[in-house]
């Protein structure tokens, strides 16, 4: 058994203090907006609220809850991920598929064109006159056609499919099944590492974003949970929501006077954030086989 010195004791124990302290400036502010969240908002303004809340209270959660257009904000969030995930996950796997093939006339010069739209892009004028021109101002489908093929995702799908045994697709040609059987039937199915992975990434982008409905859509019945935390955060529409609220809403409440604008949008980030947070620990197995796809050569 080898002995460690002083000096790898020290230096293992500074590592352990730094990681320690770098997790915890990592979870520290997502803690402390959810016990704001859980506090009485007057109580907050007062300061001193850090790791518990001091007047604990449901009442922020109640008007997120009674408010119709943070649960329309949310469903509308929650119907882009799951459409957009999906639509971008098959698109782009079909593309990579093609793309291993190498029979396919002009491949190297397809590769080339995807590459270039990675550093390269029209600007915001040209990509806004083209929405414009397809239809798509103002509808939901702005969210999911535009970002239905990711190259980087492709790069990723297209180095697994090519470490694929080409015995399989022989194979399947044997039984007699064609491009789209063999990849329904085998390939797709063999890909799970991959898709969870990009799966969970490409989910995250579409829950996360806001900057497409902010310029895009002037229907606010179309605006994800993002597209209106913001509005929450940087207009403080949060406490003309709150007098907008009935009177039968209010009354229900304890006292309705310790709501605050920052309490109610710590509220609404924390609804926001929590069910994507929650979908990890079940892809997290996922996660090393999938992101180091291609890594390794034999």
């Amino acid at each position: 058994m080898i002995r460690s010195s002083f000096g790898d004791r020290v230096m293992v124990a500074f590592i352990y203090v730094f990681l320690t302290l770098l997790a915890f400036s990592t979870f520290y502010p997502f803690w402390n907006s959810l016990i704001i969240s859980l506090n009485e908002g007057m109580d907050t303004s007062a300061g001193g609220v850090t790791f518990w809340p001091r007047q604990f209270t449901w009442d922020n959660y109640e008007i997120v809850f009674r408010e119709d257009k943070l649960i329309n904000a949310f469903g509308v969030t929650v119907l882009r991920t799951i459409v957009g995930t999906v639509a971008s996950i098959l698109a782009t796997a079909i593309f990579a598929y093609g793309m291993t093939k190498r029979e396919l006339i002009g491949r190297k010069y397809y590769m080339i064109m995807c590459i270039i739209t990675m550093y390269f892009g029209g600007g915001l004028i040209p990509t806004y006159l083209l929405i414009r021109k397809l239809h798509l101002f103002d509808s939901f489908w702005v969210y999911i056609i535009p970002s239905l093929i990711s190259v980087w995702n492709m790069i990723i799908f297209r180095t697994f499919f090519k470490e694929l045994p080409q015995g399989l697709e022989e194979s399947a040609k044997i039984d007699g099944a064609g491009n789209w059987g063999t990849f329904f039937r085998i390939i797709f199915p063999l890909s799970g590492p991959v898709l969870a992975t990009l799966s969970l990434f490409t989910a995250i982008a579409h829950w996360n974003e806001w900057f497409v409905a902010s310029i895009y859509i002037m229907n606010e019945k179309l605006y994800p949970i993002q597209t209106l935390l913001r509005q929450i955060l940087f207009s403080n529409i949060a406490s003309d929501q709150m007098a907008n609220l009935d009177a039968g809403a209010l009354s229900r409440l304890n006292n309705a006077k310790s709501i605050t604008s920052k309490s109610l949008s710590m509220a609404t980030m924390m609804v926001a954030t929590l069910p994507i947070v929650i979908v990890y620990p079940f892809l997290q197995r996922y996660f090393v086989k999938g992101v180091l796809v291609g890594s390794l050569k034999e």
